[in-house]
């Protein structure tokens, strides 16, 4: 490696590392210490590589400075042969167990980014929905990307580099005061014009690179907003073309002066570690020929000190931000961990039990429920926020009281906000209640296995979500040996064959992010074909025919009776004709079920029911036509 490649390194490694330091901690290096133990047989085997590629990057200018002694002492062919032979040797070895040594790091470095990404992932999925509601999904996509890398390269780059060079670093110089102590005392004496610049340019640059940063990510933010369909159709009908064009014009315009800026500074730092490395050399073969002139030293120990330098500046400059590169790291495992640390709400009880099989009751006994804060379910730094509110959530659910019997359908009618989405929530445990039960087939949940409540309960929510993924995998995505029958029986029940028949790869076409090739009516029966596969014992359906038109509903709704005969079913509908035959309808209002009844009882009751009713269904006003009933 010479002079300016391990420069160039310096300058990158302390470039990139300037915002992030900070102390050790103990506790950090222990859990990395835990996630390395896996990988201690290799990691053993890395280490004894390095230093022996180290010992042999040392050897061959020793031999060099050999070689030069026995042609200018006049020593047979043989022995310069012999030498050449032996430099070749050197070669091979150090470039095989050079090919060796990155095969270690590698292997590490990927398993532990194996490791680290699969413990994310899986903690994450464990997560509550309000995790994922108040957490900014590209903040934790980089903590499994850019953190997950920044924690690998402590083992594939750091940790070699540290080993290497520490071994380099110290037979170098023993070699180089054994050869001559007063050219190797000049030569360190040069070391901080050769180290200090790069750390002054790196911070420098460090802070022309973090401002580019933040003007491409706000413009990358920009364009992910913009070029979205709901976000192109918006600046169509209200934006201005013109100004959004020079807003982003002149964010591109400081990220080009910035780049300007920054190519200078690393061209000047570049031209003045040329000067520098021209110095170094020129030094020690100034004072090194004159001391072979005067024969204090052989020729050949001048040449070998020459190479040697390379040796012992290289590892030298390194060493001198190895400790910045540590912290860099550390801030990334820490990063990591501190999605690893948050705790999940929910937790499936070690006694956990299967729920029973078949027709099962659905029963809420006194519930209460307020949505938990954000100290509780999130960080501040995935909501990009200095502080996380310390409030608790208001309830939000006072004493909910009901029971489902097996087989029979419940409906939830209210205002917008009442609470019950949020009932439906507690169901499939996506959220715990604060007091209270939630028991299914008389089991509270809390007390159920997560797989079996999984099995057990099925919803359709009001977005109608698909992946961006093939029309059989968002369909099957619970039941992927599904075969393409019972995918088309549940599509011919959900009145969309012909939608997906028209598609022009059928159940393997793409239907793109959130499903833009289907309409928002479509999308609502792809989710309910999906619960259709799946057959749950409990159905709940919130707003499950919100995005249909009517004659979309008439067929859905077919195709829903058919679904639920038989079945637990809990109904969430603004449209009253839809739970009509409900065998109990729930009035809910801020949090309290206020009525109870039929639908013919509730009606004749006269209470709030009654009123949404009317309100629904009263004619609409007619310019023009006096007496016409007004919607309220």
């Amino acid at each position: 490696m010479s002079m300016e490649t391990a420069a160039w390194q310096s300058l990158y490694s302390t470039m990139h590392a300037q915002q992030d330091r900070q102390p050790f901690s103990r506790a950090t290096l222990g859990r990395i210490a835990r996630f390395a133990g896996p990988h201690r047989r290799r990691l053993t085997g890395f280490l004894v590589v390095s230093v022996i590629t180290a010992a042999l990057t040392v050897a061959t200018p020793l031999l060099a400075g050999r070689v030069i002694d026995a042609i200018t002492g006049a020593a047979g062919l043989s022995t310069i042969l012999a030498l050449a032979l032996i430099i070749a040797a050197v070669a091979l070895a150090e470039a095989a167990f050079g090919i060796v040594q990155r095969w270690l790091s590698a292997t590490i470095g990927e398993g532990l980014i194996l490791d680290l990404r699969t413990a994310v992932y899986d903690h994450v999925q464990a997560m509550p929905v309000a995790f994922f509601s108040r957490t900014r999904t590209g903040a934790l996509v980089s903590r499994l990307n850019n953190d997950v890398l920044g924690a690998q390269r402590a083992f594939s780059d750091t940790l070699a580099g540290i080993v290497s060079n520490v071994v380099t670093l110290l037979l170098a110089f023993i070699a180089m005061v054994s050869l001559s102590w007063e050219i190797t005392l000049v030569t360190v004496l040069l070391l901080p014009i050769f180290v200090l610049p790069a750390r002054r340019m790196g911070a420098r640059l460090a802070r022309l690179q973090r401002e580019a940063a933040n003007h491409n990510a706000t413009m990358s933010n920009r364009m992910t907003e913009r070029f979205s369909a709901p976000g192109a159709t918006l600046i169509k009908l209200f934006g201005s073309p013109a100004r959004e064009s020079a807003e982003f014009a002149t964010r591109a315009a400081r990220v080009r002066d910035i780049g300007v800026r920054s190519a200078m500074v690393q061209e000047v730092f570049y031209i003045a570690l040329m000067l520098v490395s021209a110095l170094a050399l020129a030094l020690v073969y100034g004072v090194g020929g004159y001391f072979a002139l005067t024969g204090r030293m052989e020729a050949g120990a001048v040449v070998a000190l020459a190479l040697l330098l390379t040796r012992l500046y290289a590892p030298l400059t390194a060493l001198a931000n190895a400790r910045v590169e540590v912290m860099s790291a550390m801030v990334s495992f820490e990063r990591v961990f501190e999605v690893l640390d948050l705790p999940p709400l929910i937790r499936q009880a070690p006694d956990a039990r299967e729920l029973p099989q078949g027709p099962v009751s659905v029963e809420l006994d006194d519930v209460r429920f307020a949505y938990p804060s954000a100290q509780q379910v999130s960080l501040a730094s995935l909501e990009e926020v200095a502080i996380l509110d310390p409030r608790a959530g208001r309830e939000v659910l006072h004493g909910i009281s009901f029971r489902v019997e097996p087989g029979r359908t419940v409906a939830l009618v209210g205002s917008s906000g009442a609470g019950k989405s949020t009932i439906a929530s507690l169901i499939p445990r996506l959220f715990d209640v604060d007091a209270g039960a939630v028991r299914i087939g008389d089991l509270d949940v809390r007390e159920a296995t997560t797989a079996s409540v999984q099995r057990t309960v099925g919803m359709v929510t009001q977005d109608g979500h698909l992946f961006h993924d093939t029309v059989r995998a968002n369909l099957s995505i619970s039941r992927p040996d599904t075969t393409d029958d019972e995918l088309w029986e549940v599509l011919e029940r959900a009145r969309l064959v012909p939608v997906v028949s028209a598609l022009p790869d059928g159940l393997d076409t793409v239907v793109g992010e959130r499903g833009y090739r289907f309409s928002g009516g479509e999308r609502q029966r792809m989710t309910i074909a999906r619960v259709l596969l799946d057959q749950p014992q409990v159905v709940i359906l919130d707003e499950a025919t919100s995005n249909l038109d009517s004659s979309s509903e008439a067929a859905v709704q077919e195709a829903l009776t058919e679904a639920l005969a038989g079945r637990t079913a809990v109904i969430i509908a603004h449209r009253l004709s839809t739970i009509r035959a409900a065998d109990q309808i729930l009035v809910v209002e801020d949090g309290r079920i206020i009525e109870t009844g039929s639908h013919g009882e509730l009606l004749a009751a006269g209470g709030r029911y009654e009123e949404l009713h009317r309100t629904q269904f009263a004619e609409p006003s007619v310019p023009g036509r006096a007496g016409s009933a007004v919607p309220s």
